[in-house]
């Protein structure tokens, strides 16, 4: 499809954006999620259910779909309240908010995955864009029901739970299909590790001191450990670590070291910087300083160095971002450290903690990109397991220097060990998985993947700005940044981060040139319906991702 063209008109106002709760989102798997689309059927073998199975009817916009449009460049909505129903026989769909049935032989079960609860609920305060706790669940919930009495013999109950579940299932396949928007690495294929999934595997404790729970992946763990452990350039005697539940467990575990080694330190962290780190200094009740940053999203050195200044007398505790959140920028490590021995920080006095959720896995097989090792002056780092590596579920992991762990280890006798850790279970299926995807690909495999993220990343960047659309990328980051869509449909369905008048999408391993292609495509068709004039506006963004990047009017001449 061509672009549709573009008329810049002279104004530079952001995009009058609805809020996100004002339009219900419709389950994927019942409708489809933009005007006049059909559902996905998933692929044409196993994904594809039928009415024997208590299918969903493929509703569209012409099945009252919940109308979404845009007028004069504002987001509309209408909203239906049609109480028609399926007519498959096994499956009764209300469109009122009431639960629909799935009939079992004799049995009705509600069946929360095709319930369709299309009046939309407002803000309690008035105000758009703000989230109510308990109140913004578009769902209803998948409630446990208890089995009659007879239902050893009649299996309806395990009828019933195998239908949702297929049902459940093919939802996935459709959300996979358009996931843009969250840095996970969906390519995966784990078939080996189905044998594991009968044993709770529970990794307590230290991952190097054995317990006496004897259900545990610990080789596996310490395996893993000493791969990043040489990724980053420590010896093995001089790094701890250990596999954790996410990126955020990784961030409080950091923080929480710098704050045991500088029990009076001061946390910086740029305002980039992803919401855990916050999260942190709330939890440990630390004096935590935010710091400017450049329109890239990197730390702003001139600003840290001010602040430092300000507080010399305490010892400083820094987290520096190796990706932020949503521009994917990279914190100059090398400046930061210089920054702090400017300001008369020596190394006793300040302790690093580098976040590399995504690209602390990206960064050493990006050529020419700055290194973060453990040769230089820092005190952690953490990476995000389900991120780049593509682990299915969410993990991470943690390394730090042998001589501040004694500041958080305590020996447990209930465990006969020592721990150290955030959690106190831990998840040991993951060690295995990371563990087996990093035999499967190695230093060179992850390489080649890199490469070709960075690529297809940049091939976005250039269908975007050919569009017409502000569109920013960083130099070391996949994290493509661009003007935040009019239609929050759009936005759901292609499952896109937003912040303020911006949105993202992360090239991935498995984000293929045909999957960016069809999103430029769809993302041009969005467009093009909020201005039926054809006269696009194209809204001034370049307060957040620079003039050179912006395709406003006045920006675009420059």
């Amino acid at each position: 499809m061509s672009p549709v063209a573009v008329t810049a008109v002279d104004s530079c106002s952001g995009p009058n954006l609805k809020a996100f709760h004002d339009v219900l989102p419709v389950d994927p798997c019942i409708a489809g999620t933009l005007p006049g689309e059909d559902v996905y059927d998933g692929d044409d073998s196993d994904d594809t259910l039928d009415s024997e199975h208590g299918d969903l009817p493929s509703l569209t916009s012409n099945g009252r779909a919940g109308k979404e449009r845009c007028e004069n460049g504002v987001f509309q909505s209408s909203r239906w309240t049609d109480t028609e129903s399926s007519t498959n026989p096994h499956c009764n769909v209300s469109v009122n908010g009431h639960p629909s049935t799935v009939e079992n032989g004799n049995k009705k079960f509600p069946d929360p995955l095709s319930s369709l609860d299309i009046s939309a609920q407002s803000d309690t305060n008035g105000e758009n864009g703000i989230f109510i706790l308990g109140r913004n669940m578009q769902y209803d919930c998948l409630s446990i029901t208890e089995p009659e009495i007879d239902d050893e013999s009649t299996g309806d109950k395990e009828a019933y739970m195998a239908s949702v579940l297929a049902r459940y299932r093919r939802m996935l396949v459709d959300r996979t299909r358009y996931h843009l928007g969250y840095p996970y690495n969906l390519d995966f294929d784990y078939g080996a590790l189905a044998q594991l999934q009968h044993f709770s595997i529970n990794n307590l404790g230290d991952p190097f001191i054995e317990s006496n729970y004897g259900v545990h992946s610990r080789q596996f763990e310490v395996g893993v450990l000493d791969w990043f452990a040489r990724l980053w350039e420590i010896e093995k005697e001089d790094y701890w670590g250990y596999i954790t539940n996410c990126g955020t467990e990784g961030n409080l575990h950091g923080i929480l070291l710098g704050r045991e080694v500088l029990p009076d330190g001061v946390l910086y962290a740029s305002c980039e910087s992803h919401y855990s780190v916050f999260k942190a200094a709330r939890m440990y009740r630390m004096d935590v300083v935010k710091v400017d940053t450049l329109v890239s999203g990197e730390i702003d050195c001139a600003d840290l160095k001010r602040k430092l200044e300000e507080r010399k007398d305490k010892p400083a505790i820094l987290n520096v971002n190796i990706g932020t959140t949503v521009k994917g920028a990279v914190d100059d490590l090398d400046l930061v450290i210089a920054t702090l021995r400017e300001t008369g920080f020596t190394e006793e006095r300040f302790f690093i903690h580098c976040d590399g959720a995504l690209f602390g896995l990206m960064m050493p097989f990006v050529q020419k990109a700055p290194k973060v090792t453990f040769k230089k002056p820092i005190g952690s780092v953490s990476v995000s397991g389900h991120k780049f590596v593509g682990c299915p579920m969410p993990c991470g992991v943690q390394i730090t220097r042998m001589e501040h762990i004694n500041a958080l280890s305590r020996n447990v006798e209930y465990l006969a060990s020592r721990d150290a850790t955030i959690m106190g279970s831990r998840n040991g299926h993951a060690p295995i998985f990371l563990w087996y995807t990093l035999n499967r690909k190695g230093y060179r495999g992850f390489q080649k993947e890199v490469q070709r993220c960075l690529r297809n990343a940049h091939y976005l960047k250039e269908r975007l700005r050919e569009a017409g659309f502000g569109v920013m990328l960083n130099v070391l980051s996949s994290t493509v940044v661009f003007e935040r869509p009019q239609e929050e449909a759009f936005v759901r369905k292609w499952q896109l981060a937003c912040q303020g008048d911006i949105a993202h999408a992360v090239v991935m391993p498995s984000v293929t040139v045909q999957k960016l292609d069809t999103f430029v495509d769809e993302l041009i068709e969005s467009r093009a319906r909020c201005f039926k004039d054809g006269q696009v506006i194209v809204p001034c963004i370049a307060n957040v991702i620079g003039e050179e990047n912006c395709a406003c009017t006045q920006h675009r001449q420059h």
